[in-house]
């Protein structure tokens, strides 16, 4: 055997010598290295490109995941009113500008003047929470405390300076915002164009991937808003009613920290319990007793329904996302963490189907031989 795949091997030099040029490479087996090695050098190439590139990549996805939402919309439109697409992603973009404009008209000011009178709230309840250890005997250092918040504090700004300060992140917002209007208005195009580049008998996989991951994505979009809804109108709604100050803001700032899982309910929780403290012992509870109730409804019945009709994700899963991405881009990654896992999952998930069908398939064509 190997003497004839020697001599196969001379008679395939042999003949490539005789059509080789100058500056190609005559021996057959060296060739298949050099292929070898480019394919790595640019499969390398590629790697660090895309590292290079994250950022803008993450924005290109985060426009993706808008583009879901405003998609999301108007389908929802879709089922009561028989208007086209392009009417209803504007009734949809029109809404959402409607209801910035009233938050920031008839809200801004009660957001602002409360928005100054929280920091000196947690900073009060901070010292009276180390008088209190104090008096029970547990001494803390307030200087290696102030210390560590400084770290923190110091890494936070580490974390979030990738997003690149307020006029950077507002741009890094302007350009999520424009790139998924242009992608809900007319999501087709930019989907056959991708489809395109890719080889003919891999098109009709990856459309029927890219449905899936849409549908999923909407779906995950609607109960993240869902439960953005409910957590900051019942704790604005409950805080209100017992008289606990700032009561509006701690609801909007629930609402917003409810679009980061796991990470955002136990800081508006610690927000909202030292705010509380500072009415009291009774109305500390109470806002202790809102956020459990709060987060058990949200936990145990918005979920578990959304999860059902949608990815399922594990938490400890989202939750190490949460930390990379948190580390690599900052806030913007925290937001984008638990979309990016679901569509990786759903890939995934199709990418199995597609090996058992195909493997099926092939258990089925050699059985039908065998007959």
């Amino acid at each position: 055997m190997s003497a004839e795949v020697t001599a196969e091997d001379h008679a395939l030099n042999a003949v490539d010598e005789g059509r080789a040029g100058p500056s190609d490479i005559s021996d057959r087996r060296t060739r298949m290295e050099v292929r070898k090695a480019a394919t790595w050098f640019g499969v390398a190439v590629a790697f660090g490109l895309a590292i290079f590139l994250s950022g803008s990549l993450l924005v290109i996805f985060g426009g993706v995941v808008f583009a879901a939402l405003i998609d999301g919309g108007a389908r929802l439109l879709g089922r009561v009113l028989p208007l086209s697409r392009g009417l209803r992603v504007g009734i949809v973009l029109l809404l959402a500008l409607v209801f910035l404009v009233w938050t920031v008209m008839f809200a801004g000011s009660q957001i602002a003047s409360q928005a100054a009178q929280l920091p000196a709230t947690i900073e009060g309840q901070f010292y009276k929470s180390l008088g209190w250890l104090r008096s029970h005997g547990i001494n803390v250092d307030q200087g290696d405390v102030q210390g560590l918040m400084r770290q923190a504090m110091g890494g936070i700004g580490q974390v979030t300076r990738a997003v690149g300060g307020l006029i950077g992140g507002l741009t890094t917002l302007f350009l999520i915002l424009v790139l998924g209007i242009y992608f809900a208005i007319e999501p087709d195009i930019y989907r056959r164009g991708f489809a395109w580049i890719l080889p003919a008998d891999k098109r009709d996989d990856f459309e029927r991937t890219a449905q899936a991951m849409g549908a999923s994505l909407r779906r995950l979009l609607f109960g993240r808003l869902l439960g953005m809804a409910v957590e900051g109108v019942a704790t604005w709604l409950m805080l209100q009613a017992y008289g606990v100050p700032m009561a509006f803001l701690l609801g909007l700032i629930t609402a917003l920290l409810a679009a980061l899982p796991n990470i955002g309910a136990p800081i508006s929780g610690a927000i909202m319990v030292l705010v509380g403290f500072s009415g009291g012992v009774d109305m500390g509870i109470f806002t202790i007793i809102v956020y459990a109730i709060v987060q058990t409804v949200d936990g145990y019945v918005i979920v578990p329904i959304i999860a059902r009709k949608t990815v399922d994700l594990p938490p400890a899963l989202v939750l190490a996302a949460q930390l990379i991405m948190g580390v690599l881009f900052g806030i913007l990654g925290l937001a984008l963490a638990d979309p990016m896992v679901a569509m990786i999952k759903v890939w995934l998930e199709r990418r199995a189907h597609r090996n058992q069908e195909e493997q099926d398939d092939g258990v089925s064509g050699e059985a039908a031989q065998a007959t």
